[in-house]
């Protein structure tokens, strides 16, 4: 029986998985503010940031 390959990308890097996490740059995210909000399956959250540079999730 035959293994399935997959050719690799230019440089030897292997092409993404499909269970892969997107990756979003927060700056792009906030584009300045310090809090945005996110809805998912039908509630609210609100993502800021703290003084400190690090983020809060809440509900």
């Amino acid at each position: 029986m035959k293994e399935k390959t997959t050719n690799p990308l230019p440089g030897g890097r292997s092409p993404p998985s499909e269970t892969a996490a997107q990756r979003f740059d927060s700056r792009e995210l906030f584009r300045g503010r310090q809090e945005i909000l996110i809805e998912h399956a039908g509630h609210a959250y609100r993502l800021r940031i703290t003084r400190q540079g690090k983020l809060i999730l809440t509900k």
